[in-house]
């Protein structure tokens, strides 16, 4: 059977992809190993709860009053009047060891007013800050999204001022405070690159996005997304395989002609997207062979992110009985967010990285069975170290780094132990095994500051109908990476018209 497009890999990217296509008349078949759509995108569940995989905050959504980007490009699918969104009422909150605790909100006014108030000596530079954030914001929106013609220094110095700037380096310019820094500076553990390697850009735009367009969670998990927009996609007429993924793409000169599967049919198109690893893509299912050697060589030059620990807990209780108030906690151990930092994420253990969590009830009460509640608790770890080791210490080393974090955890929230009903942890392996990116990594390529904005690679690929989708061909999180696909079938139906 032949195809118009074939998409491999149900995850973001390549559900939006499927999706759009489909709904442009042309004939997809969508092919996904695993046995349920969405990738990262995903719930499982453990007795009477549905875990949360991977989603913390749903950026770029806005109001239907002050839509966002996302709000459109679902709109633009169909899927919006399928779903319901929760907003979440804080942007995050912070906690120290030494007790010190701050909440800022998503409003521009409440969260510069709290941080006044956290750092009166630092009042001058904060509203600064803030006036430089939105001012880059705005330049990026104008040149990027609007995508202006004719750029120019003049119509955005702050854009070409700032482009090559790491966020530390410009913290240091305004501040003085190291725990402010902190305070400000903890979404850079929503892309794992450690502040003196994270564009500027990145932690602006991250900023921005949650004050202005608030940050949600979809009622019913991501997994409810995932699932509508496969219905979308199924309803236009497209046709997915799960349990089935691709074993090879064949090429014939430079040119897609078909797509064999790991069931072993083949199937003839002349278009592919790879919602996967370019590695996967260009050495597995292409062969090295047939790519250009600039092309290998510019994918070796990137550096694969970092995967996460997890922990997914159940409680028999509700959240308020934990102390738990806010939905995003940052659990911080030091005022250090440098490379040092950054660089403990490359051994096993677990001692005073940073720690992300989250508790979907307080935004959604529905969220878990009544009088429970659950939370997902994340710290960021390569995936080499953990490859190293032997299987039969696999476990004790699993359990090991689950204790640390639950310890650290109990410090600030002391009774969380004696109301655990259900545990599961997921280790850089378990992401490996369930998404097949190398290493576990989560966020693709690491998003230094030569890896930004300016610098992506694009979803083209050297071989004629070839394009990829998701965080390994530009930016990571469910926002980029939704939207990616659907920039991916528009460049299938350009090649298609050309």
């Amino acid at each position: 059977m032949d195809y118009d497009v074939v998409v491999i890999g149900a995850g973001n990217g390549g559900l939006t992809a499927s999706a759009t296509l489909a709904r442009k008349g042309q004939k997809v078949l969508l092919l996904e190993r695993h046995n349920i759509p969405g990738g990262c995108a995903t719930s499982f569940c453990r007795g009477r709860f549905e875990f949360e995989v991977a989603l913390h905050q749903l950026s770029g959504l806005g109001t239907p009053e002050k839509p966002g980007p996302l709000r459109m490009t679902l709109g633009s699918l169909g899927v919006m009047e399928n779903l319901e969104f929760v907003e979440i009422q804080d942007l995050y909150s912070v906690y120290m060891p030494d007790g010190f605790t701050t909440c800022l909100k998503p409003d521009k006014n409440q969260t510069i007013a709290e941080l006044k108030e956290k750092f009166p000596h630092e009042k001058e530079a904060i509203d600064n800050f803030f006036d430089l954030v939105y001012t880059y914001a705005n330049d990026m929106i104008g040149a990027f999204i609007f995508r202006d013609p004719e750029p120019s220094r003049d119509k955005y110095p702050n854009l070409y001022r700032y482009a090559l700037r790491n966020a530390k380096e410009v913290l240091d310019d305004y501040f003085k405070d190291p725990l402010l820094k902190t305070v400000i500076s903890v979404y850079w553990g929503y892309l794992g690159v450690s502040t003196d390697q994270l564009s500027f850009a990145y932690l602006a735009m991250l900023l921005f996005q949650y004050i202005e367009f608030k940050p949600f969670h979809v009622k019913g998990g991501s997994q409810a997304l995932s699932n509508a927009i496969l219905n979308v996609f199924l309803t236009a007429g497209g046709r997915a395989r799960f349990n089935c993924g691709a074993k090879r793409i064949l090429v014939e000169d430079n040119q897609v002609i078909g797509v064999e599967t790991d069931q072993g049919d083949t199937i003839e198109t002349r278009y592919v997207v790879a919602n996967i690893s370019p590695m996967e893509t260009y050495t597995n299912l292409v062969g090295k062979d047939l790519i250009p050697n600039n092309t290998l060589q510019e994918m070796n030059s990137r550096i694969l992110s970092n995967s996460a620990f997890t922990m997914f807990i159940g409680f028999d209780c509700e959240p308020d009985e934990l102390n738990i108030r806010e939905s995003t906690n940052f659990l911080m151990a030091s005022t250090d967010i440098s490379r040092s930092l950054h660089d403990r994420m490359g051994r096993v253990d677990i001692q005073d990285e940073l720690m992300v969590m989250s508790c979907y009830d307080i935004s959604d009460p529905t969220f878990s069975p009544p009088g429970t509640c659950q939370i997902n608790l994340v710290t960021l770890k390569y995936g080499d170290p953990w490859l190293t080791i032997p299987p039969g210490q696999y476990h004790e080393a699993k359990f090991r780094c689950a204790e640390s974090m639950l310890k650290r955890t109990e410090k600030i929230f002391p009774n969380i132990r004696k109301h655990i009903e259900e545990i599961d942890i997921g280790t850089p392996l378990t992401h490996m095994r369930y998404l097949g990116h190398p290493a576990g990594a989560v966020y693709g390529f690491e998003s230094r500051t030569k890896d930004s904005f300016f610098f992506q690679p694009g979803n083209r690929s050297p071989v004629d109908g070839l394009t990829f989708a998701g965080g390994w061909v530009g930016d990571q999180g469910f926002e980029p990476t939704l939207r990616s696909g659907v920039s991916a079938a528009k460049s299938i139906l350009r090649q298609m018209n050309s």
